[in-house]
């Protein structure tokens, strides 16, 4: 057995390789069910070894971030969680439309440090008993769709208007018991 596969894993390697998890999927590498099952046993490992397990069968992407242009984007980002929590964040290319649904588990969503060409991008959220949770950048904007359902358990922070050549969220929400909180991090 490889000592490095009995080395303790730390918060930050899980995350590396939830995201990977996450690029397959997006890619449809892995369906839903096994994205949530994999992501699960992601964030509970110990060790190297069983998390490099959980992506032994994956394409490995080289390591540095290219450019928009480098990289054809998804079409629609799937997040789809019954337990576990799912985080989006650090360095990623928002596609136009994102989809998100929590059973009983967190969504967050952080735009903060990703790269988005679109003048607007849709969310659509669903949740039952969960939270799905959206944190933007100052300067991007955030509105809630007439469609939406439930809206009182919809909670949206940010500004209404964007900043020149930034976007807007438009979020269609449908939570049952659940909420859906949209909230911006505003430059000091």
């Amino acid at each position: 057995m490889d000592p490095a596969d009995t080395a303790r894993a730390a918060d930050a390697d899980r995350e590396a390789v939830a995201e990977r998890l996450r690029i397959a999927a997006g890619e449809g590498r892995i369906d839903l069910e096994e994205l949530d099952e994999r992501l699960s046993l992601a964030y509970g490992a110990k060790t190297h070894g069983q998390l490099r397990a959980l992506v032994v069968d994956l394409p490995v992407h080289p390591p540095s971030v290219p450019g928009p242009a480098a990289v054809p984007e998804p079409e629609t980002l799937v997040l789809k969680t019954t337990t576990p929590n799912i985080r989006q964040s650090g360095q990623w290319v928002v596609p136009r439309r994102i989809t998100a649904e929590s059973t009983t588990g967190f969504i967050t969503i952080d735009f903060r440090r990703a790269s988005c060409a679109h003048r607007e991008v849709t969310v659509e959220a669903a949740t039952r008993t969960g939270w799905i949770r959206l944190i933007l950048p100052d300067g991007w904007a955030a509105r809630v769709d007439p469609s939406s359902t439930n809206t009182s358990h919809i909670s949206n922070k940010a500004v209404q208007a964007a900043d020149p050549h930034a976007p807007t969220i438009v979020m269609k929400g449908h939570p049952v018991f659940g909420y859906i909180k949209i909230k911006q991090r505003r430059r000091r």
